[in-house]
């Protein structure tokens, strides 16, 4: 049976961000617009009271700025946004190829897979809605489902664009550092994989505390069998519902 979306005063009762420490005055995470994101994105965005969406930072090629996962009876299928750019162009100078019938394939495939879904008609009209216009630019798509998931998640916080801020450094710390003072945050929450390049003593210096995300996917409810993780946020809500952002913080440790 689908049921429909929950009202504002329930979504609101799944629970609000953990407690910070009292010395934490305002935290910033911050990462590029992906389309249709898994959940520990929307984890991040959680944890967070401003989150920063990336696009200006360069496009990534066969990454999940275009694409993202879904299940279907025969495992995981590839949704693919089509995309023209020169190379190398910022996340926000790619454009969407519509010469691609790419948002008929996006709707049916959803409609094929997630129909029995017990929650996929209280969300479909957006998605119908969605895939029927003409889109312009990568960011815009990624920018409009990105604010709905949020929204029917009940996660509170101000979204901010990138390209819509006063410009930063190029190099990866120096543009978050110059992020985190643009809006006053004293900590920045990167995701595990900022390990790898992050300078945390440059961000120490300039008075920031950095946090690492710690996230294990969370099990829950799906269509077909076997639990298949790292899906888009999509395969949640249409399982899941008013539950999903519960089950997101499910997955978050420390």
């Amino acid at each position: 049976m689908n049921r429909d979306i929950p009202g504002p005063g329930q979504r609101a009762c799944l629970g609000s961000k953990r407690s910070r420490p009292s010395e934490v005055r305002m935290v910033l995470a911050a990462h590029q617009p992906h389309y249709l994101p898994w959940l520990g994105y929307f984890d991040k965005m959680d944890r967070a009271d401003v989150f920063v969406v990336l696009d200006t930072v360069q496009f990534e090629k066969n990454g999940w700025q275009n694409r993202n996962k879904i299940k279907t009876s025969q495992g995981w299928q590839w949704l693919t946004v089509p995309v023209t750019y020169g190379f190398p162009a910022r996340i926000d100078q790619v454009w969407v190829n519509n010469r691609v019938r790419w948002g008929k394939k996006h709707w049916q495939a959803l409609i094929t897979n997630y129909r029995k879904a017990p929650y996929f008609d209280a969300y479909a009209p957006f998605f119908e809605e969605t895939y029927q216009r003409s889109w312009e630019m990568l960011v815009d798509v990624n920018l409009h489902t990105i604010q709905f998931i949020k929204e029917m998640l009940g996660i509170q916080i101000e979204l901010k664009i990138a390209s819509r801020m006063e410009p930063t450094r190029e190099d990866p710390n120096g543009r978050l550092i110059d992020l985190c003072r643009q809006v006053g945050a004293d900590t920045y929450l990167a995701g595990s994989g900022g390990r790898a390049y992050m300078d945390v003593e440059a961000f120490r210096r300039a008075g920031i505390r950095v946090v690492f995300q710690e996230y294990e996917h969370p099990v829950y409810p799906q269509l077909y069998g076997k639990f298949v993780p790292n899906l888009s946020v999509v395969d949640l809500l249409f399982n899941c519902g008013p539950e999903s952002l519960s089950i997101i913080r499910g997955g978050r440790k420390g």
